[in-house]
């Protein structure tokens, strides 16, 4: 068996990883919150788009690939297939979509609709971390310890659900932010988990491997994820929140009950009936 080095650059890509992981979590839980207070189908489904995008995309998709960078096996280069990764990140997004809405738009039975999502986001998780690995092209034979492969989806499921729980219920910035933190350990005790289920047969070298390295790739996924939570932050900064909304709805209550107390004004008269009148007072005066 080869040897696997899951951190090759030291603990760069563990603290980063885990960083975007927490970032993704804030900013995916703070969406939650704007998710629950919308009243129009179409402000709720903006935000769960941008919840999705934030915990699929970025706390969970760009952890893994970070994660990616600093993995290595021994007497093979890795290459990567561009259309499995970019499948993966799809497959997180859209898993963690379903799972949040199932979650949080539902009515009623909120505690089954938590597990249920966090059953369907889960296995998306998962699925979004395998399918990141069949990306993978290497000289040699992949196998999987299915006890760690079982765990490591459990582990999803159970993240997942622990973090629907917290997109239905947390509210104030300082438990965001915790929530957070613990998130991101889930995340990231996923992944590893699921990392460490693999074991490697390398094989002498065939040619040339198919697929584009890590490198060539971190340029423009780190410009999507960094314009992405730049995005992601400014819709959450630019749009009115629960306070603004009642303060225009007073005011504009404000303006109505003014409106209907104010004294009504005479109509004018036309302008034919004031030089009618003019002319017959004229005509009178000079008799």
């Amino acid at each position: 068996m080869a040897q696997i080095h899951h951190f090759d650059h030291g603990w760069i890509t563990p603290t980063v990883s885990y960083v975007l992981s927490v970032l993704g979590s804030m900013l995916a839980l703070t969406c939650a919150v704007r998710l629950r207070s919308a009243t129009a189908r179409g402000e709720q489904t903006w935000w769960l788009v941008l919840a999705s995008l934030s915990l699929g995309g970025t706390a969970i998709w760009s952890m893994h690939f970070v994660a990616m960078m600093g993995f290595s096996v021994s007497g093979t280069p890795i290459r990567y297939d561009v259309g499995l990764t970019a499948a993966s990140a799809i497959i997180a997004v859209v898993a963690v979509g379903i799972g949040l809405a199932i979650a949080a738009l539902g009515k009623g039975a909120q505690n089954f609709r938590i597990v249920a999502g966090g059953v369907v986001a889960g296995l998306g998780v998962a699925a979004m971390h395998y399918t990141g690995m069949a990306a993978m092209n290497l000289n040699g034979d992949i196998s999987y310890g299915m006890t760690r492969v079982g765990l490591s989806i459990g582990i999803a499921v159970v993240a997942a659900a622990v973090a629907l729980f917290l997109a239905v219920t947390v509210r104030r910035p300082l438990v965001i932010f915790v929530a957070a933190l613990v998130m991101g350990i889930a995340v990231n005790g996923m992944h590893f988990t699921g990392m460490s289920a693999m074991s490697v047969q390398t094989e002498p070298s065939a040619g040339q491997l198919p697929g584009a390295t890590a490198g060539g790739m971190l340029v423009p996924i780190g410009l999507a994820v960094v314009f992405g939570i730049i995005g992601l932050a400014y819709a959450l900064m630019s749009a009115p929140t629960e306070e603004d909304k009642a303060a225009a709805a007073y005011l504009a209550q404000r303006r109505e009950e003014a409106a209907a107390r104010a004294p009504r004004q005479p109509a004018a008269p036309a302008p034919g009936a004031l030089s009618s009148g003019a002319w017959t007072y004229r005509d009178r005066s000079s008799r």
